[in-house]
């Protein structure tokens, strides 16, 4: 892991291997295909002309020449006839040809065009379904970093209803909640500008010192010190001899009480194990919140739990976020597919989880 959905031109992409979405002659053409050639210069047509063509759903490699990339991977996508042709056998078998020889020539990242989806006709939604599939199927068994380039938001589709559900449930609580918070604000400017200045020395200012003094010394008189509660006067050495369990500490008890290995977590987290052992190695460690949501989503706790660890990292969820609205109502509905959970923040433009 991870596998990530970006938005970009896959010819600029400062990766080990690019892979080009080739007709079955390696000749160049229109398309991704068209613009790899043009960014890598003759040579790499030269040195397609010695590989004798390319059969669909195989894949050969080249150089990169002068692309940013060192190789390139060419594989032959199926063109769409109906879905009954086998094409989706043969779709899958371009990615997993494809990742084949990236690991077997020691690549440790690698950037895939959407395979099929242009003028092969094969339906985005499904397309992107397939490659996935494979990708994380790959992933659960090997160490590389994958991108899906694409070249807007709206290239990835999602099946069922899962996209517009999120969206009518951002409108529904961020929306209104945005709306009445703008209200608000409105308000309280009225206020302040119509209400008198107060001063040090007048009597607004002294009668609300008593009263929130008063409410200070009932509050205090009023709590409860036992239990371990912290009493006023504890000096600060005290005070940090109580620190809580952390992060590294409650993710890591939680990967046992759900009987997973530290791999299968951090996998399906979409991190990357090196990140993974920083924050094993160090309780001290503080992980971004996009990390923290995603060993939540990883190790699926219901609400309650995931809010739990998202605090140990210093955060919180909160409906001024709609990324935290989106995960919100997945972790509401039972959804715990972080890719899917990418996709759709992907299209709202928000920062996927993991990583």
């Amino acid at each position: 892991m991870p596998l990530e959905i970006v938005r970009n031109d896959i010819t600029r992409m400062e990766v080990d291997a690019i892979v080009n979405a080739a007709n079955n002659a390696l000749q160049g053409g229109g398309g991704v295909d068209g613009a790899i050639h043009r960014a890598a210069g003759p040579r790499l047509l030269e040195e397609c002309r010695t590989l004798n063509g390319c059969e669909t759903g195989q894949a050969k490699i080249t150089r990169g020449y002068n692309l940013p990339c060192q190789y390139v991977i060419h594989t032959v996508g199926p063109v769409w006839k109906g879905g009954g042709q086998g094409e989706r056998a043969l779709l899958a078998a371009c990615y997993q040809n494809s990742l084949a020889l990236a690991k077997e020539y020691h690549c440790e990242t690698v950037a895939f065009p959407l395979i099929s989806a242009g003028v092969y006709g094969y339906p985005k939604a499904e397309a992107m379904q397939v490659a996935v599939d494979e990708i994380s199927r790959f992933l659960l068994e090997n160490d590389m970093t994958v991108y899906i380039v694409v070249f807007t938001r709206d290239t990835v589709e999602l099946g069922g209803k899962l996209f517009k559900e999120v969206a009518a449930y951002i409108d529904d609580v961020y929306v209104a909640e945005h709306y009445d918070a703008d209200r608000e604000a409105r308000r309280s400017q009225r206020v302040w500008k119509d209400m008198p200045r107060p001063t040090v020395g007048g009597g607004l200012f002294r009668r609300a010192h008593r009263e929130d003094t008063a409410r200070n010394e009932t509050i205090f008189a009023d709590a409860d010190l036992s239990a371990g509660a912290v009493a006023p006067q504890a000096s600060l050495e005290d005070m940090l001899g109580q620190v809580d369990e952390g992060f590294s500490e409650m993710l890591l008890r939680k990967i046992d009480e759900k009987g997973l290995t530290d791999a299968a977590c951090y996998k399906r987290a979409n991190v990357d194990r090196r990140l993974f052992n920083k924050i094993k190695n160090n309780p001290a460690y503080r992980p971004s919140k996009q990390t923290a949501l995603a060993f939540a989503i990883a190790l699926e706790l219901p609400m309650d739990e995931a809010r739990e660890l998202l605090m140990k990292a210093g955060y919180a969820l909160t409906h001024s976020s709609k990324a935290d609205i989106v995960v919100e109502y997945c972790i509401m509905t039972g959804n715990y597919n972080l890719i899917e959970i990418n996709q759709v923040l992907f299209r709202l433009d928000l920062q996927p989880l993991g990583y």
